[in-house]
């Protein structure tokens, strides 16, 4: 019998701290980056006609999952509110190569301009949802597939919802919504029972990293709500399982892979961490193709 796991989001759900504030702040810092303050394309300034209007579709280039779309319209709105953007999926949905994601009209001098901080956005969110989803499915449905703090700064709340998008849970938000333990605080401590007690002053659940089957022992013994089994085979991992026998949620981190993510699901666990899901996703190819102009 497992733990009883801290309650977590899931599904393609923003999470809470994916705010429209947020969102339009992030948006206007890309678009200052691409623009410059001034907000400038010299080369559609120069080369496009005042008045030409245009329709253009966001297409994947290879099959993924899509998580960004309200980024990418932020975009596009910030850079001339007159461009419309329809949505032909949702995020969370898999698409194939060549499948259409939304379809955007309005000023093409506008659509130019916002089209590469739209596409990065939305690349690089559909990439973490991607492989979240793979190793969701690698996994198996009786196991957690959780992220980490492991972001691009600044773009944790966006990250978070990618996650999320690909059937991901989230972990701690910042270190400020959970206790951890880890090694470096137990060191700090004096030992794993010793930092267990002084982490009991938060007044939160108490989460400890351990590195053996020892240390396990110790953690129990001390009432961890939680358990992060720290780089052990899985082997160790079914042990633990069964030493922990349901007294603690147990949570696999370190060394998991679309390899041997499956192995480490098969022995019991409650869930396992992946910091690659938001550190080393690559990013999904989309592009954006004009397929009609007119003038106004």
């Amino acid at each position: 019998m497992r733990g009883t796991a801290p309650a977590a989001a899931a599904g393609p759900d923003a999470p809470p701290q994916l705010t429209s504030e947020y969102l339009e702040r992030k948006v206007r810092e890309a678009l200052d980056e691409d623009l410059g303050l001034e907000r400038r394309d010299v080369t559609t300034d120069a080369v496009v006609p005042a008045g030409l209007q245009a329709r253009a579709v966001l297409r994947s280039g290879a099959a993924g999952v899509i998580a960004g779309l309200g980024a990418a319209a932020e975009v596009f709105r910030q850079v001339d509110d007159r461009i419309s953007l329809r949505a032909e999926v949702a995020d969370g949905t898999r698409v194939g190569p060549g499948g259409t994601i939304a379809c955007v009209s309005g000023p093409l001098a506008g659509l130019l301009r916002a089209e590469r901080t739209a596409l990065n956005l939305l690349q690089q969110l559909s990439g973490v949802a991607t492989l979240t989803r793979r190793h969701v499915e690698a996994a198996g449905p009786a196991v957690a597939v959780m992220d980490t703090r492991k972001t691009a700064p600044g773009l944790r709340p966006l990250q978070r919802h990618a996650v999320l998008a690909g059937g991901g849970v989230s972990h701690r938000y910042d270190l400020a919504s959970a206790v951890l333990v880890k090694d470096n605080h137990v060191a700090a401590a004096g030992g794993t029972a010793a930092a267990i007690a002084r982490a009991r002053a938060s007044g939160l659940p108490v989460e400890v990293e351990v590195e053996t089957l020892a240390e396990l022992e110790t953690a129990l013994a001390a009432g961890a709500e939680v358990v992060l089994l720290d780089n052990m085979s899985p082997g160790d991992v079914a042990e633990a399982v069964r030493i922990a026998s349901g007294r603690t949620v147990l949570e696999v981190s370190g060394g998991v892979d679309l390899d041997n993510i499956g192995a480490y699901a098969a022995t019991g666990v409650d869930r396992i961490s992946v910091g690659a899901l938001t550190h080393s996703a690559p990013a999904l190819d989309v592009s954006m193709e004009v397929t009609a102009t007119w003038q106004q």
